[in-house]
């Protein structure tokens, strides 16, 4: 491992001599490339470097051990040497950990597409929970969010939203929430004051850049619609929703947020990109997990992941087995518990199927 880390310090120094090249500056296209090969380098070489002081460390602890020491100065250095022992075997893991394998798609801004499932009207309610959740989440951690498109019902609920969150790393920590929901709650509907089940399909799509995605317009039908909606003096007046429909995947986009057809337009087909590309990955990586599934997966939509018990006031997430009593304060945006458990869980599995192989 340590002839791997020299030469990745020997690399970001070959990436520091670039980024002060004046045509590299003065081409961006280079420069962003080189900028971005920096960020990822950096924190590997920082923990090298600590790791190669922890080493020297121990070293000098070792050779004074072998010296006739007084006892209170030995008890000291011996201290040094069993601490700095564990100081390197902390840092050994935490470089195996930046060794992983990147996933390309970490340092993506994401498309959330979240809609009700089984459960009617109360699964429309939740759906509206779980968009506030998110957007919330990402408040706290400084994304933004933009709604792209969304379906209402006429209680306050949501049949479907599709939204993006822009921010560094946010696929990072928001691919693990695809899949399906369940809540278990009393509805307020409900005179009896039973609990109901309800389900909403939650799915997250790493945003595509053109050049990832060729989309040929000849394979493109594009319709234009009147909005439909819960009301609003523009519904139902002019033609400016959009449908697009990508014949070869099947892959039917609707738009009808904004006036401006235009505007719609390009939505839809940053929706779309997301989609086909997101169809991609899911076909790389079941060739990939083919002979062996890790524990945490990122696009099964059909799997349920996490239960929100409001009776109980806790929340469930079924992969990892993890149950956290706060379900008001996760209802509010304060997801970074359960996100860092599924994220150590995810690395431990792939550290764990490196050595196996």
């Amino acid at each position: 491992m340590l002839d791997k880390l020299k030469s990745i310090s020997e690399r970001l120094d070959t990436v520091n001599e670039k980024l002060t090249d004046p045509d590299v500056i003065t081409d961006q296209e280079q420069y962003k490339k080189y900028m971005r090969e920096h960020k990822n380098l950096s924190p590997i070489v920082e923990k090298y470097h600590e790791l190669l002081t922890a080493k020297r460390n121990v070293e000098e602890a070792r050779e004074l051990m072998d010296e006739t020491l007084e006892p209170d100065f030995r008890e000291i250095v011996e201290e040094e040497y069993r601490t700095g022992k564990e100081r390197i075997e902390k840092l050994e893991h935490e470089i195996k950990i930046l060794l992983l394998p990147k996933d390309p798609n970490d340092d993506k801004n994401v498309i959330v597409e979240i809609r009700g499932g089984a459960g009617g009207e109360e699964a429309a309610l939740f759906a509206n929970s779980l968009y506030r959740m998110y957007s919330m989440y990402a408040e706290k951690k400084g994304y933004k969010t933009e709604v792209l498109s969304v379906n209402e019902t006429e209680l306050g609920g949501i049949k479907e939203i599709t939204f993006s969150i822009e921010g560094e790393g946010a696929y990072s920590r928001l691919k693990f929430e695809s899949g399906v929901h369940r809540v278990q709650r009393v509805p307020e509907t409900e005179s009896q004051g039973r609990i109901h089940t309800s389900t909403v399909t939650v799915a997250v799509l790493p945003e595509a850049d053109e050049v990832e995605v060729e989309i040929n317009p000849a394979d493109l039908i594009i319709e234009t619609h009147r909005s439909g909606g819960a009301g609003g003096q523009h519904v139902n007046k002019t033609e400016s929703a959009i449908r697009i429909i990508h014949v070869p995947t099947n892959t039917v986009v609707d738009c009808q947020d904004e006036r401006s057809q235009f505007k719609n337009r390009e939505r839809a087909m940053k929706i779309l990109r997301s989609r086909i590309y997101e169809s991609m990955l899911a076909e790389q990586n079941a060739k990939i997990a083919s002979d062996r599934r890790l524990q945490v997966g990122t696009g099964d939509r059909s799997e349920r992941i996490r239960t929100y018990n409001f009776p109980q006031g806790r929340v469930t997430d079924h992969r990892i087995g993890l149950t956290l009593y706060k379900i008001q304060q996760i209802m509010d945006g304060d997801l970074d518990e359960l996100i860092d458990a599924l994220i150590t869980t995810d690395q431990a599995e792939k550290l764990k199927a490196g050595a196996e192989e």
